[in-house]
């Protein structure tokens, strides 16, 4: 945990005292099958985490951390990148860098585009990226805003959702909201009518529970917004 904290840190602030070597396996971090937080968190996205996904229909950075040799090594052992997926402007960070060394395709909203002028596609409505792929636009904490649903199991969420730790319940971050408080609220509810298990995003901590239990805390999230 500690060594996972030095290389999570986006200002590279937390430092060791030794000249002990680095073990192997501090990230990227397997949260679930093939599933990945990948660390080294960059400043250009306010230290957002991202993540990688493995999976024999191509791979997927959702996000971006910064360009990393270790993170391109790990990526290209995998099999490369097929798909990035920006969930919106804040947190394009090195995504550029990662898509020319892969030849990955880079989809955004096109609401936030500006932030990624080389995305090859944008979407402003739903969108079936492949098959068990999802874009769902959720504008709020950005007017582009968009999450992404993966296998009905994993939602990344970008800024939009997140756990909280200290709350033990999922949270949105009224005092981050660039664009629209209402249409926040409004976007949360209408991922209700979605199934997912886990939520991955890129400010706060990851969480894994029943369907049924997301559902009804985030249910809940949106009445007290």
């Amino acid at each position: 945990m500690a060594w996972r904290a030095m290389l999570v840190c986006p200002t590279a602030s937390v430092r060791t005292e030794t000249k002990r070597p680095k073990p192997a396996g501090i990230f990227p971090q397997e949260l679930a099958p093939g599933v990945y937080r990948c660390g080294f968190n960059s400043k250009d996205s306010y230290g957002a985490h991202s993540y990688f996904v493995r999976r024999p229909q191509g791979n997927l950075l959702i996000d971006s951390p910064r360009f990393a040799g270790e993170l391109r090594s790990f990526f290209a052992d995998a099999g490369g990148v097929s798909d990035i997926l920006l969930s919106h402007r804040d947190d394009v960070a090195d995504a550029d860098k990662y898509a020319q060394a892969f030849g990955a395709r880079v989809w955004i909203h096109r609401h936030d585009a500006r932030a990624a002028p080389y995305a090859t596609d944008k979407f402003s409505e739903l969108m079936e990226i492949r098959k068990s792929l999802l874009a769902i636009p959720v504008p709020g904490h950005t007017r582009g805003s968009a999450v992404y649903l993966l296998e009905d199991e994993y939602l990344f969420t970008g800024d939009s959702l997140a756990w909280s730790e200290e709350r033990k319940d999922l949270v949105a971050f009224r005092d981050a909201c660039w664009y629209s408080w209402e249409k926040l609220k409004e976007s949360l509810g209408r991922l209700t009518a979605y199934r997912f298990q886990w939520v991955l995003p890129g400010h706060g901590w990851s969480v894994r529970l029943d369907a049924a239990e997301l559902r009804e805390r985030l249910t809940r999230l949106v009445a007290r917004m």
